[in-house]
C-alpha cells in the first residue's frame, strides 16, 4: 500500500514539474474560468486537423480583443482591427515566465520569414514591466517583433478565450480578423504546430 502511494505522490509531481516547464502563473492567470471559448478555435489538439485546414467558417476574433486599446512602449496605442489584411500572432508573455523564453526563437524565425507576406508576431507583456525592462530583455533574446503592453481588459478577454491561466499563449488571427489557433503554453509539439498553422495562414 505504501508503494502505491508513494508512486501515486511521484506520479503527481512529475505531473506538475512537466506543466511547470511548458507554462507559467502570475499575472495573466487571474481568469476566473467561466467565460466560454469560441466555437471555432483551432486549438493545440486541432491545429494540424485536416477539419481545420478546409473550414472557412471561422469565427470573427471577440470585440474585446479586436477593439482594445494596446500600448506600444512609446505611448502610442492601436487595436487590432489596424492590423486587417495581415496575419497576427498575439503572444502572451512576461520577462520572467522561461516556458516564454523557451519559445521566443520560433516566434523570432516566424516574424523573419514571413514579415514579408504581411504576418507579424506582436508580444503582449502581461505585467507590469519598465520599457528599460522591455528593451533590456528583447536585446538580450534578439527579438525581432513588436513587444507592447496587454491592459487587464484585454488580458481576460484573451484568457476568456483560451480558458487557460498561464503563459506563454498565443492566438492566431487571419486577415480577415478570425480566430484561427489557441496555443497554450510551450510544449515543443505544439511549437510546430503553431509554426505549420502559421504557414498555412499566411500562404491562403
Amino acid at each position: 500500500m505504501n508503494s502505491v502511494f508513494r508512486n501515486s505522490a511521484l506520479f503527481l509531481l512529475l505531473t506538475i514539474t512537466i506543466s511547470n516547464l511548458t507554462s507559467c502563473s502570475g499575472p495573466a492567470a487571474s481568469n476566473n474560468g467561466t467565460a466560454e471559448a469560441p466555437a471555432n478555435p483551432v486549438t493545440n489538439t486541432q491545429a494540424d486537423s485536416e477539419e481545420a485546414k478546409k473550414n472557412p467558417n471561422y469565427r470573427p476574433i471577440e470585440k474585446a480583443v479586436d477593439q482594445a486599446e494596446i500600448k506600444n512602449l512609446d505611448g502610442s496605442v492601436f487595436h487590432v482591427a489596424d492590423k486587417r489584411g495581415k496575419v497576427i500572432l498575439l503572444n502572451m508573455w512576461a520577462t520572467w515566465c522561461g516556458p516564454c523564453r523557451s519559445e521566443m526563437p520560433a516566434l523570432v524565425r516566424m516574424q523573419e520569414e514571413h514579415r514579408d507576406l504581411g504576418f507579424e508576431v506582436i508580444g503582449l507583456n502581461t505585467d507590469d514591466e519598465t520599457v528599460e525592462d522591455i528593451n533590456t530583455f528583447a536585446a538580450q533574446m534578439k527579438l525581432n517583433y513588436t513587444l507592447v503592453w496587454a491592459d487587464t481588459a484585454l488580458q481576460k478577454a484573451l484568457l476568456g478565450i483560451s480558458n487557460f491561466g498561464g503563459i506563454p499563449q498565443s492566438f492566431i488571427i487571419d486577415r480577415e480578423g478570425n480566430l484561427r489557433g489557441v496555443f497554450r503554453g510551450a510544449n515543443p509539439a505544439d511549437i510546430k504546430k503553431m509554426e505549420a498553422l502559421v504557414e498555412l495562414v499566411v500562404s491562403e
